[in-house]
């Protein structure tokens, strides 16, 4: 690395705690300098949070972002880490398109990594160019985004870069690089590149270091490794319910793209529902529907499984043993789900206590939705109105093919709502709180990436950034962005950025 490429970098306090672990966990990796880097979107409001001079790093952005200046004190590297791919095991995969510049300590002592994603090759790239094209970066900034202001535990976007070069997919595409911000990029698969290696002094060394970054409370328990086995299942758990809660489908819900720290992370083929279906996939490369709507919570215990067998020599020192711990804490995963699901469904249409027929009152809701085609986000969003004044019926109802079909369930939900003390005008609003007038329409998403590239326009992208940032608030002049799809503009098929 060459010193003019860190002269009057802005500061950054980096503390890099990833790069001090041992060598074989990373590799280091300059970014490769690009051509005409500008800046699309500089997130001022989450640098401050992270302690930085936002005004002061703004005039460097371009630069920085997009890796052609290193600020003085970062340590860039990319992670090892290895995967299974739907099902199948990859022993080593790492990061071959995203360089980790390093971590800094945020206002409220919270330990960040600020990562590069598409800044060019690694030595875990293999045949890869190391980069990213603008309809990813783009489709990240606004999902990641998006799903933090729903209150969805997930990585942020702090900057996008347009590179000034092409990238070659099937078709030559604008350059992009994606700044995004996490608790750690500490994945399952990071676990299973050690285990698979025979390293169980390696796989000691990285629970140690999760238990101090994410899991403080756990130092000194007398079973350690047995408890951040339970955390971490017990943070999935609560995550998959919130996406199912918002109608969000990851689509590659692969070992490696499972964060440890309970986050969302990889945003590449992901949607939203749009009409509600369970078995709804939209990821090109996901043909078999592995990671459909509804098998994502299956697929978080299945990811659980995994992580639990790179920890079995941590759990006991006989291995029957060390397989009984982990069964059980693993089973744990299916109550943990339901009970967070539950909950929050519970939320949704408007209840604040529990009874035996909850589930059941739920379960024939979403029936109705799938055999009527009706909108996931609008039918509850509108479920609100209707909480408020009977007159709100009739919209409600018309989002399904037989709007006579609801009257029966509506009926049911009045008559259970009135057991409870809350009047329309609170209920309403409590459920406007959990309900989100607007999300990442898969089609406004895809609009916003068209005209980004081929015009130059980002003015979709900045719109949809700009409304998704108040999800819960209805703001007229976004309106157009909260309805869902015409025919001819429905999104299909969603792609991978690599």
């Amino acid at each position: 690395m060459t010193l003019s490429r860190r002269e009057n970098a802005a500061p950054i306090p980096f503390d890099n705690s990833y790069a001090r672990l041992p060598g074989h966990f990373h590799a280091r990796a300059d970014p490769t300098p690009v051509a005409e880097p500008w800046l699309i979107k500089f997130n001022r409001g989450l640098a401050e949070e992270l302690g930085l001079d936002g005004a002061v790093l703004e005039k460097d952005a371009a630069a920085i972002f997009s890796g052609n200046r290193i600020p003085e004190g970062a340590e860039p590297l990319g992670m090892a880490y290895a995967g299974h791919q739907f099902g199948q095991f990859v022993p080593l995969l790492g990061d071959g398109r995203a360089i980790l510049l390093g971590e800094v300590i945020d206002r409220v002592g919270r330990r960040r990594d600020i990562q590069l994603k598409g800044a060019g090759k690694t030595p875990y790239s293999r045949r890869g160019d190391g980069r990213a094209a603008l309809g990813p970066v783009l489709r990240e900034y606004i999902v990641s985004e998006a799903m933090h202001a729903l209150g969805i535990p997930a990585t942020r976007a702090l900057a996008a870069v347009v590179t000034g070069e092409p990238v070659y997919r099937e078709e030559v595409l604008p350059g992009a690089v994606l700044t995004r911000v996490a608790a750690s990029h500490i994945r399952v698969g990071t676990f299973q590149f050690l285990a698979a290696r025979g390293d169980t002094d390696g796989v000691r060394t990285l629970a140690d270091y999760v238990i101090d970054r994410h899991y403080p409370h756990l130092k000194g328990s007398s079973r350690p490794y047995a408890d951040l086995l339970e955390a971490v299942i017990g943070a999935q758990a609560q995550l998959i319910a919130g996406w199912l809660h918002v109608g969000f489908i990851h689509g590659v819900m692969n070992t490696d793209n499972c964060a440890v720290s309970g986050e969302t992370i990889d945003f590449g083929p992901c949607a939203f529902l749009d009409a509600y279906d369970p078995t709804k996939v939209f990821s090109s490369i996901d043909r078999g529907g592995r990671y459909a709507y509804a098998s994502q919570p299956a697929i978080g215990q299945w990811n659980m499984a995994r992580l639990a067998e790179t920890l079995l020599p941590l759990l006991d020192p006989e291995p029957s043993e060390a397989v009984n711990i982990a069964n059980d804490l693993i089973a744990g995963f299916g109550p943990r789900f339901q009970a967070h699901w539950l909950d929050g469904m519970r939320r949704k249409i408007g209840l604040e206590t529990s009874e035996d027929g909850d589930l059941d009152l739920v379960q024939a809701l979403l029936s109705a939705m799938h055999s009527g085609g009706a909108d996931y986000t609008l039918t509850f969003r509108r479920l609100c109105d209707a909480a408020e004044v009977e007159t709100g019926d009739a919209a409600l109802s018309g989002l399904f093919a037989d709007p006579a079909a609801l009257h029966g369930w509506l009926s049911n939900w009045r008559a259970r709502c009135e057991r409870e003390p809350p009047t329309g005008n609170q209920r309403a609003k409590a459920m406007r709180c959990v309900n989100p007038a607007f999300i990442p329409r898969n089609h406004r998403i895809e609009q916003a990436i068209l005209a980004a590239r081929m015009d130059g326009d980002f003015s979709l992208f900045e719109a949809l950034v700009e409304a998704l940032a108040n999800p819960y608030q209805d703001q007229p002049k976004f309106a157009p962005l909260a309805q869902p799809p015409q025919p001819e503009e429905e999104v299909l098929q969603t792609f991978c950025g690599t």
